[in-house]
């Protein structure tokens, strides 16, 4: 039953008001403040729903998402309730109950909106930091010799890492079925190569699959796909269940598989090898920083 003096489409109207407060807080909540230790369904449904850049926030298509979805829910409450909310903007003056409510939401809407913009504010600020602190300088040369590297592209073809000799190369680990760490990774380093390119720096890009049992040869073109790789100098890497793991053993990449879900937990890993063909760096990713390591070489 409506509170009394309240019409029930009035109700329903202040109702839908709160609901719309309620999910745009969840929402971005969910989008700006991720949980430390937050369980991986999660991180996946954050990552559908608003993607990720590098410094942890949405990307353009989740910040679509996230101020046209409230947008749009308002409007339909507009336009379906206009004579309810222009009776119920007129009660507000006379009931406190009414008046109250519009209060609170609309100090709510102000505490979420400078909420999100010191969360983007800091989320920036980080980033400059890291850019900062964390410089091609301070991380030293490997020089090591690059290990063995020969599996099957996403084109078909058998590729061996030494044929790419003579240009920067850039060899990072993913899976298809990861929705956190790798999409993050992938960007990363075609970013990079991306920003590098017609520099005379433009790094080759090799992306060895840490999931061979699934991200079959077969399955390449698709995943290839699917990471939007450009259509010369990137490719997505697999093989034998045996050929794999052997080459993940000899590049001395972490990893621990779940038998019952298929899911891999890995880091972030990206090699940076030079033109004589010797891994000159390792970094975690972050596109400025494997261009500065490229640019370094």
């Amino acid at each position: 039953m409506p509170p009394p003096g309240m019409s029930r489409e009035e109700a329903q109207a202040l109702a839908g008001m709160i609901a719309i407060f309620a999910i745009t807080a969840a929402w971005w909540a969910l989008a700006l403040w991720p949980v430390r230790g937050s369980p991986a369904w999660l991180e996946r449904t954050r990552y559908a729903c608003f993607g990720v850049n590098e410094n942890g926030l949405p990307d353009a298509g989740g910040w679509i998402g996230l101020i046209g979805g409230p947008l749009g829910m308002l409007l339909i409450l507009v336009i379906g309730w206009s004579d309810s909310l222009r009776c119920l903007l007129q009660r507000a003056g006379t009931s406190r109950a009414v008046g109250g409510t519009f209060a609170a939401l609309g100090i709510g809407c102000m505490l979420l909106a400078t909420g999100a913009a010191v969360r983007v504010e800091q989320a920036r600020a980080s980033s400059r930091i890291v850019d900062r602190i964390v410089g091609p300088v301070d991380i030293p040369r490997i020089d090591r010799e690059t290990p063995p590297l020969t599996l099957t592209a996403h084109t078909g073809d058998l590729l061996n890492i030494h044929d790419l000799a003579g240009r920067p190369i850039l060899v990072t680990f993913a899976f298809a079925h990861c929705t956190t760490v790798c999409p993050l990774i992938v960007q990363d380093v075609l970013n990079a190569q991306r920003t590098l390119r017609g520099s005379g720096e433009s790094p080759a890009v090799l992306i060895v699959t840490l999931d061979p049992w699934r991200d079959t040869p077969s399955r390449l073109p698709s995943i290839a796909n699917a990471w939007q790789l450009p259509e010369t100098d990137a490719w997505v890497l697999s093989g034998t269940v045996a050929e794999v793991e052997a080459a993940l053993d000899s590049w001395g990449v972490p990893r621990s598989r779940d038998f019952i879900t298929g899911d891999v937990t890995h880091p972030s890993l990206v090699y940076v090898v030079d033109r004589e063909g010797r891994i000159a760096y390792t970094a975690s990713g972050g596109t400025g920083l494997i261009v500065s390591l490229v640019q370094k070489l």
